[in-house]
């Protein structure tokens, strides 16, 4: 049996820092195309009932790019994607998202993201991210975080590159609090964040509805929001969760479903994210709406 392997968090966070770089590069030519005057999208009419959906040339672009570089970097046994139906303890796959915010970048917002996550395989045979980058090239920002080794911010602006240690908030109760909540086109599954957001009202200062998810999860990492919370995040959206993920954990903040449950990287999730000293009250609400039975099912 193949043992895990006994980086020490400085090795992570090297790796994580190289992988960065390369998550940047591919990101610029990602921005170069959301800001070519062109039409970058239209909506696909497959099953047109649950919501439009975008294909994007450039979510091949990254893939690409990111395939063939990562291997440069350091070994692994493949990727998240088109991993084997069995892994053994201490295989690790990387996960390498599309556009993280899809609407946002076809709409030219700034709000969106290129992400990767590092998984690792446990001797409980249960796979867990280790190392998380979010980077969100329209704002010039770069999350990361290594297992054991803590969540840096990096803001590249026009006079230099200023580094922060991630940090979240220490607003202590739900009553003037910043949230931040995602939803989605599925009517079912966005009225739950809906009535949420509803019986929340008059106790946080405000509630904020942005996205894309792995960005809200790094805001709530570093106190931007003091807790975010999204239904039925779906098994596309695994890579940009893991990479967010990893950012939440090491900045010391606290994810899980929204029964208190742990994430399942395999599965659809209910997602809250918190700085772990409002998660209770705010569990209050959220499991006012539990998943319906026929979603839950699916």
């Amino acid at each position: 049996m193949e043992e895990t392997r006994e980086e020490t968090p400085p090795d992570l966070r090297n790796l994580a820092l190289k992988v960065a770089g390369l998550l940047e590069e591919a990101g610029q030519h990602a921005l170069h195309d959301q800001l070519n005057p062109r039409n970058l999208a239209q909506p696909s009419t497959e099953n047109a009932d649950r919501g439009p959906r975008y294909k994007l040339e450039v979510d091949n672009k990254i893939m690409r790019f990111m395939s063939a570089r990562i291997a440069d970097i350091a070994h692994f046994d493949g990727f998240w994607t088109t991993r084997p139906a069995e892994s053994r303890p201490g295989q690790r796959y990387w996960y390498i998202g599309k556009i993280d915010g899809v609407i946002n970048y076809v709409r030219r917002m700034s709000e969106w993201t290129v992400t990767a996550a590092l998984f690792e395989f446990g001797p409980d045979n249960e796979p867990k991210p280790i190392i998380g980058i979010v980077h969100a090239p329209a704002l010039g920002l770069t999350y990361l975080a290594a297992r054991g080794a803590g969540a840096v911010r990096i803001h590249k602006t026009a006079v230099g590159e200023k580094r922060d240690k991630v940090v979240p908030s220490m607003t202590s109760s739900l009553d003037g609090s910043v949230l931040s909540y995602g939803m989605s086109f599925i009517p079912s599954e966005s009225q739950r964040a809906l009535d949420v957001a509803s019986s929340l009202a008059g106790r946080p200062a405000d509630i904020k509805r942005v996205g894309p998810v792995s960005l809200d999860l790094c805001k709530v990492a570093d106190g931007t929001y003091d807790a975010y919370f999204e239904p039925m995040l779906h098994v596309w959206d695994i890579a940009g969760i893991a990479a967010g993920t990893v950012v939440v954990w090491e900045a010391q903040g606290t994810l899980s479903r929204w029964d208190g449950e742990r994430i399942h990287w395999r599965h659809d999730n209910d997602v809250v994210a918190s700085n772990g000293l409002i998660i209770r009250e705010l569990q209050h609400y959220l499991q006012q709406y539990p998943w319906l039975d026929s979603i839950n099912q699916r």
